[in-house]
């Protein structure tokens, strides 16, 4: 054997270690793109979850607020009068 065909076989074997390489990161780099996907997949779903939620609070939320006030008032109200009426007995 003389120093080119040496040279071949190394190149060779390093190529073939290389693409091995290359394979085994392809393979990689895509289950870890599925993960990815899965993981924003299940983020997405639980923000859409807490949008709706959240979406739903703000409906109940006013009118029930507004509810509160204005019998808050009503008692207010009711107990002045039941103050006069008692003062004037």
């Amino acid at each position: 054997m003389d120093a080119f065909q040496i040279l071949v076989v190394i190149l060779s074997i390093t190529l073939f270690v290389a693409l091995i390489l290359g394979i085994v990161l392809v393979v990689l780099l895509i289950k870890i793109t599925t993960q990815i996907k899965r993981v924003t997949d299940a983020v997405e779903k639980t923000v859409d979850s807490a949008h709706a939620t959240v979406e739903s609070v703000k409906k109940w939320a006013t009118p029930a607020l507004f509810q509160a006030l204005v019998e808050k008032i009503v008692n207010f109200a009711n107990e002045k009068k039941e103050e006069k009426n008692g003062k004037k007995r």
